[in-house]
């Protein structure tokens, strides 16, 4: 979601800055989070050697991903090829204005998607991804750190909040690199995460709103039952973010990293 979020789905999240200008994607504070982007380099250095010019990286970056939803245990999904690299690279002030915050609700959540074609039970599905992974303390504490009696600690299950409060205090000097799970099973794609969000153990703001949003509330509650039902609406939503944006004029780069 990261590059596809800005300027569509053209690999510009996998630009090093240029030397003299540190204004580049991976300068903003909403991709701090995003680490071996290398990887990618290395799989793009095997397959120019195999064909040269001929697959993008925007390509292989949404081919990774897929693959780590598959075998995570998540569905396999079909996703239609040919996208260009971009020429240009945001710098990032766009990062920080269209990629969403951690703070973000439902009502910018569904604005941002349903932008992009999704409908509301896609929405929520793509939001299933939390499922995958960990999140950092840093964009929890504006959550847990709030006035007593706000909404944020009434929607907390209150031994979920102890624990994160435990692992994310609030004057740390690390919360940049300290993290929680966002789900017990964090590196299996299963729909424990719509489990855990209705039990009040949901993570960010966008986990714990879900479950009481009249426009949500039911599509959560019927994830956490329907594994395939969820399987098939992230799927369609992976599909449909994957395309957003792509570029019909554009380039395929020789090196990932550069813009050649």
């Amino acid at each position: 979601m990261h590059d596809c979020q800005v300027q569509g789905c053209d690999a510009s999240i996998l630009v090093d800055p240029i030397e003299g200008n540190v204004s580049s994607k991976m300068a903003s504070g909403r991709n701090f989070g995003i680490q071996k982007r290398e990887l990618i380099s290395i799989v793009k250095s095997m397959v120019e050697a195999a064909c040269p010019q001929q697959v993008s990286c925007a390509d292989i970056l949404i081919l990774a991903a897929r693959e780590a939803v598959a075998m995570s245990g998540g569905p396999h999904i079909e996703v239609p090829l040919g996208r260009k690299d971009s020429f240009t690279a945001p710098n990032y002030q766009q990062a920080d204005a269209w990629i969403p915050p951690a703070t973000t609700g439902v009502d910018d959540m569904l604005h941002i998607f349903t932008s992009k074609g999704m409908t509301i039970q896609e929405s929520v599905a793509l939001i299933g991804a939390h499922t995958l992974g960990v999140t950092h303390c840093a964009s929890i504490l504006n959550r847990l750190y709030k006035a007593e009696g706000d909404k944020a600690h009434q929607e907390m299950e209150p031994g979920c909040e102890a624990f994160l409060m435990l692992n994310c205090p609030e004057w740390s000097l690390t919360s940049n690199i300290s993290f929680v799970l966002n789900d017990p099973t964090a590196f299996i794609f299963d729909n424990l995460y719509y489990k855990n969000a209705m039990g009040g153990r949901g993570v960010l703001r966008i986990d714990a709103e879900m479950v009481s949003d009249p426009r949500t509330a039911q599509i959560v509650k019927h994830f956490a039952s329907d594994w395939d039902d969820f399987f098939r609406a992230f799927s369609s939503a992976f599909v449909k973010l994957s395309t957003s944006g792509s570029l019909n004029q554009g380039v395929i780069r020789k090196r990932c990293n550069v813009l050649d």
